[in-house]
């Protein structure tokens, strides 16, 4: 199998996509943040001293999918057309379960701006969180839905 981002002295190099044609491409991703009991009710009832711990964590994501080709080495400069991150509260297993989804037309696909926006917002609730909670754990950042592209659409159910 030939890899795409290794160029023929083996080293790395960005992939040539001016050869793909532009198609609607959308991808969704998903990780969660574990947490003491308290600290999950303390996010809920807004009383967290450091602020609105769920809207931060919101812009954070959106800013961290706008940022993915800064930090991604690889990844290719993309129009985001669109981004959203949706919060679920699961006070049955103490924590935060976090979905990202991020929307372009281009010619490669938004895959790493979804997981970067969920890592970011989970790695900001754990900055605003770590004051009361330094045990919180960040699990399972993973794609779970991606259509669009060459490759076509790609779905995952997710196990949390």
């Amino acid at each position: 199998m030939e890899l795409s981002h290794i160029n023929e002295e083996g080293r790395a190099k960005m992939v040539d996509i001016s050869e793909k044609t532009d198609t609607v491409r959308e991808a969704t991703a998903f990780g969660s943040i574990s947490m003491k009991e308290e600290t999950l009710k303390r996010i809920s009832e807004g009383e967290i001293k450091k602020g609105d711990v769920l809207a931060v964590a919101q812009v954070a994501g959106i800013m961290g999918a706008k940022n993915t080709p800064n930090i991604i080495p690889m990844c290719h400069s993309i129009f985001m057309s669109g981004c959203d991150i949706k919060f679920q509260l699961d006070f049955d297993n103490n924590k935060v379960d976090i979905y990202a989804t991020a929307k372009t037309i281009g010619k490669t696909g938004i895959e790493m701006e979804a997981i970067t926006a969920v890592s970011c917002a989970a790695i900001t609730i754990y900055d605003m969180c770590k004051a009361i909670d330094k045990d919180m754990v960040i699990n399972n950042i993973m794609l779970i839905k991606k259509t669009g592209g060459k490759s076509g659409t790609f779905e995952r159910k997710v196990d949390k």
